[in-house]
């Protein structure tokens, strides 16, 4: 499953040496072929997240992509001397797929929102890219799915027949239901965005892009969801830091398992 593109290893995680441009190309290439794989959109808290938990390392580390969804991934690339290296954020790699896909033909499939994001974002983007094609939508509840809803959605997409099958739903459970559906699902590339279905509908809004160059998105999304962010956050900043000084030292090693 795993491509063979360049990786930088941060704290284990392989983070895939790439800009939005070579990425938009890697998946362009993935649904010519009809290449099965899964797209992670990963940054510090992807990171960290995976630091306590082996299975959702290897999850990341088998991805067809693990974009450098934040700055500090970006930064590490760049320092191991890949200076190409860009930020591919989810809801700008979003927007640039579909903008692509219009002449492409691509077909698009929405899972995750809640509330009525993901009819919304369908709405939103046809709306902008006239003649795109998203050809169905999945608002999932707050569970794992049960059998007859597992069957349901595997019978929706299978009519639906989507190049790319979109996943906004929050790490790590994004990219678990990633790996555990995608040999299920008629689809040839997954890709979880997590926070870009509401961002793209209008539901949540984006930092500004001085924030989001500087490093600073999170302290933009804190001041908007303090209680849900605030431990993620404050806690996982600090200790992302810390692991990183220790492994540019050499104090300690971080190897990389596929």
């Amino acid at each position: 499953m795993q491509t063979g593109s360049t990786r930088v290893n941060v704290l284990g995680v392989g983070v895939s040496v790439l800009n939005l441009t070579t990425a938009l190309d890697a998946i362009a290439c993935a649904v010519a072929e009809r290449r099965k794989g899964y797209v992670c959109v990963t940054g510090v808290h992807g990171v960290t997240e995976a630091q306590e938990d082996p299975e959702f390392r290897r999850i990341l580390n088998r991805a067809f992509l693990n974009t450098p969804d934040g700055m500090p991934m970006v930064w590490l690339g760049r320092l191991a001397g890949h200076r190409a290296m860009g930020r591919v954020y989810g809801p700008d790699l979003m927007t640039l797929v579909m903008r692509e896909s219009v002449a492409r033909g691509w077909r698009h499939f929405f899972y995750g929102g809640a509330n009525g994001t993901a009819e919304r974002l369908r709405a939103v983007l046809t709306e902008k890219f006239p003649g795109l094609q998203v050809t169905g939508t999945y608002e999932p509840p707050f569970r794992p799915l049960n059998d007859a809803e597992q069957a349901a959605l595997t019978a929706q997409v299978a009519a639906a027949k989507p190049d790319l099958f979109w996943v906004g739903l929050s790490t790590p459970k994004q990219e678990r239901f990633m790996a555990e559906n995608l040999a299920c699902l008629d689809t040839t590339l997954m890709l979880g965005v997590g926070a870009a279905f509401d961002m793209l509908a209008g539901t949540k809004s984006q930092a500004p892009r001085w924030m989001q160059r500087s490093g600073l998105e999170w302290f933009y999304r804190l001041c908007q969801e303090p209680r849900r962010l605030g431990p993620r956050y404050l806690v996982n900043n600090p200790l992302f830091a810390l692991r990183t000084l220790g492994q540019l030292s050499g104090l300690r090693r971080y190897d990389l398992e596929q």
